[in-house]
């Protein structure tokens, strides 16, 4: 769409008033004791809940001291990592952790095989829905794309407002079946249509996980390895879920809270994923490895690395925000075990793809970014490396197009939401409505007339 000229005039001349009459000074956030973006001057997060899906721990209690500590995830009790290395070698974890996310109990064989079928069985879209809301207006932003496609689903389900535990359920289970065909078709419309490519709609295969259907359905000739299909599962199982607090997972809890239905609440996690900050950082890192590769002219080099980063650092060097990205977590404080289970896997994958000096790269930069950072900066906790540092890079090794990062991300964490949707929805019966003190000045109203 065109802009129109007139509007942005408009918007040129009176950008500048918003920025002066919506500024508030910093100084007053910590006189009035506002936490800013709910979180302590130690980074810990407002409480503002309970929940039994997930938890992260960072520290520990020491002698009545908060203690750095490994990170670790829990998953309804139980250890990722532990759930990651029974499943791994064995077959894929992405529908037994789905099922454990959503029930609470880890599924025996009967119970895994049924829900697998109803997945499976599930991975359907209302007739010509692909063609009428997918392929029209095709948007090179896929998270908007599968927002559109979930907002406009709702309008085929007869039951969207129902509340029910059973509805809701049914309505979650059906997203989570169908979000790779939404998203891998929205991209499909957009590299045939934007980009001039050919368009291929492969239909899921019931029998497939949710990983060997998204390669499968994003390849031209639905071909991929064995490695190539279990990394993608465990990263979609390293992203599923990640405690009650994160961006996404909190809007979804808010929107539940307003009594909204679960795809205008789903729609509205999507919107929060999407930005750098929170589920597109991956892609941030591998715009900064570009650059790193570009104004490096010795990748082996620790020394002119160490440089480099620093001006990154500094702000003189990327994008000029001073970050290293996929460095450093908001919750995590000596490690992210997310990245530190993934790290093997992308090792796997780097020798089956030859790409052992990209690997390397990126495992002289986790070593040199903690230094540098510490160097230039004053830190409260450990910086590590997060998941988001290896996982662009596992995607560009799948050849998966750097526009369905993020989407890739909302297939996994799609459950988590459901979870907390779900939990939300039973436990509590209240809007959610943190306070804002007001700072403004009253002001003599100003006749019409009179003003200049």
């Amino acid at each position: 769409m065109s802009i129109n000229k007139s509007i942005l005039d408009f918007t040129e001349n009176y950008g500048d008033i918003c920025k002066h009459n919506d500024y508030i000074p910093q100084t007053l956030f910590d006189e009035y004791g506002v936490q800013r973006g709910l979180r302590d001057k130690n980074g810990n997060g407002v409480l503002t809940g309970l929940t039994n899906i997930s938890r992260i721990e960072a520290f520990q209690k020491i002698n009545g001291e908060k203690v750095p500590c490994e990170g670790k995830l829990w998953y309804r009790g139980y250890n990722v990592l532990d759930l990651v290395r029974d499943f791994s070698a064995k077959r894929f974890g992405y529908e037994e952790t789905a099922y454990l996310l959503l029930f609470g109990e880890l599924p025996n064989n009967t119970q895994l095989e049924k829900f697998k079928k109803v997945l499976g069985e599930s991975r359907t879209l209302p007739t010509n829905f692909t063609r009428d809301v997918i392929m029209k207006a095709p948007s090179h932003d896929i998270m908007n794309s599968l927002t559109k496609s979930v907002l406009t689903l709702a309008a085929y389900d007869d039951n969207v407002a129902d509340q029910s535990i059973e509805n809701v359920l049914r309505q979650s289970l059906n997203l989570i079946s169908t979000f790779p065909m939404l998203a891998v078709y929205g991209y499909q419309a957009y590299s045939h249509y934007d980009l001039d490519g050919s368009m291929y709609i492969h239909r899921p295969d019931e029998k497939l996980s949710t990983a060997e259907n998204i390669l499968m359905m994003l390849r031209p000739d639905r071909s991929y390895t064995e490695l190539e299909a279990r990394v993608l599962d465990v990263a979609l199982v390293l992203h599923m879920e990640h405690g009650g607090g994160n961006n996404s997972t909190f809007t979804t809890r808010v929107v539940t809270s307003a009594g909204s239905d679960t795809y205008s609440v789903i729609a509205a996690a999507l919107s929060s994923l999407k930005g750098p900050k929170h589920g597109g950082a991956n892609i941030k890192v591998v715009e900064m490895i570009n650059d790193i590769k570009r104004n490096v002219a010795d990748l082996k080099d620790e020394d002119e690395m160490r440089n480099y980063l620093g001006k990154i650092v500094d702000k003189n060097a990327f994008d000029k925000k001073g970050l290293i990205y996929g460095m450093g977590h908001a919750v995590y404080s000596l490690s992210d075990p997310r990245a530190e289970v993934f790290k093997s896997y992308v090792k796997k994958l780097a020798l089956e793809k030859h790409r052992d000096d990209d690997f390397a790269l990126y495992s002289m930069i986790e070593k040199l970014a903690p230094q540098v950072i510490a160097d230039k900066r004053r830190i409260y906790k450990g910086v590590s490396m997060n998941v988001d540092f290896y996982s662009g890079f596992v995607y560009s090794m799948l050849d998966i197009p750097l526009e369905l990062y993020t989407p890739i991300f909302a297939i996994a964490r799609i459950v988590g939401w459901s979870a907390h949707r779900i939990e939300e929805l039973i436990n509590v019966d209240k809007i959610i409505r943190p306070a804002y003190n007001s700072v403004m000045s009253e002001r003599e109203y100003v006749p019409f007339d009179n003003r200049d």
